[in-house]
């Protein structure tokens, strides 16, 4: 079973669904001081990511392909228990219900060189999640990620120009590791570089970007760098059986977040779900998605999911989540271990 060193998730990572006024809106009970915050109308509109090291009012977004821009009406500040908004309507319509996802970090962050290129770098090594920002001219180089641990996960955006989130998953395989890539703001599939796209190594200290005009390089960079934790979170994949009695993905805890993006072939988003949500009448089943890459409305496939007390069993028999012979990849957060360092066990919902 599952043992970690995190028994209170709600620590590191939280979902909290608030309904917006459209003026001044505090928001409480996230647990702590979110670092990160990915913001979304649950309506339409598109996701506002906000973090700490970028700077409050720096709004960056999965679902376009711009540069960050400066919104003094979104979020406004980073509070002790949760954060505060100005009267955006993507970010705080009056009446409108929307979701928020937090992660904590270790605030502004601080210089790291542990890489070729001086990167600033906000680590949470309790949870593996590091928020890296760095200034790069086409040069090939190293940047310090500072999780002190080999990352699953590293999604990256152009800060200052329009241009894809490029992103890399341990999960898309190892026989090409350093040449894989997948875009957050897409429908397409993963792919694979003709050059070492991640640079020579991705390690316990650094990753690596490329020589050129990619993505991933020139200009103002962020990268959102995620180590997996035993009984926190979990990154895999997974081949889809094209059932409602679906393949069942083992996490070793009950999720409160789960993103999954089918990736051989092109046409389905990054679908979205978390513990709030769902409306669906059974305990542990979730209805309600949301997709990372657009700005369309909550919306659900059925039954899309179970969360379980070990896992996710996928429910819907479609393409976006379970195609029968597809691959899939995929990232979930805890609600709880499914046994903490009290050896108590938890149950589903």
């Amino acid at each position: 079973m599952a043992y970690t060193n995190i028994n209170k998730s709600s620590e590191h990572f939280n979902t909290k669904l608030y309904t917006g006024n459209q003026s001044t809106n505090v928001i409480t009970g996230v647990g702590f001081q979110p670092d990160l915050v990915w913001l979304k109308r649950r309506d339409n509109e598109h996701h506002n990511l906000y973090d700490a090291v970028r700077g409050v009012t720096y709004a960056i977004r999965t679902s376009m392909q711009l540069s960050e821009g400066a919104d003094v009406n979104g979020l406004t500040s980073f509070d002790s228990d949760g954060f505060t908004l100005g009267n955006g309507t993507n970010q705080n319509s009056s009446g409108v219900s929307h979701a928020s996802w937090n992660w904590k970090a270790n605030g502004a962050g601080s210089s790291n060189t542990d890489g070729d290129i001086t990167s600033t770098v906000s680590a949470n090594t309790t949870s593996g999640f590091s928020i890296v920002t760095w200034n790069n001219s086409s040069n090939s180089g190293t940047i310090g990620h500072g999780l002190g641990a080999k990352p699953s996960v590293i999604i990256t955006k152009k800060r200052d120009g329009t241009a894809g989130w490029v992103s890399w998953f341990q999960a898309l395989g190892t026989s090409n590791e350093q040449r894989n890539y997948i875009y957050l703001d897409s429908q397409n599939a993963s792919g694979v570089s003709s050059i070492d796209y991640w640079g020579t190594s991705i390690n316990s200290n650094t990753f690596g970007v490329p020589t050129g005009g990619y993505d991933n390089n020139n200009g103002s960079m962020l990268a959102y760098c995620f180590a997996e934790k035993k009984g926190f979170s979990k990154f895999g994949s997974y081949t889809g059986n094209g059932s409602t009695d679906g393949t069942f993905i083992y996490t070793g805890f009950k999720p409160a977040f789960y993103m999954v993006k089918q990736t051989n072939t092109s046409g389905e988003g990054w679908f979205m779900w978390d513990n709030k949500r769902s409306s669906a009448g059974g305990a542990n089943e979730n209805d309600r998605y949301l997709v990372a890459n657009g700005s369309n409305a909550e919306g659900n496939l059925g039954v899309d999911c179970d969360f379980l007390s070990n896992g996710v069993k996928t429910r819907y028999a479609g393409s976006a989540t379970n195609t029968d012979g597809a691959s899939y990849i995929y990232m979930a957060f805890a609600e709880a271990p499914l046994v903490g360092s009290n050896n108590i066990p938890c149950t589903a919902r």
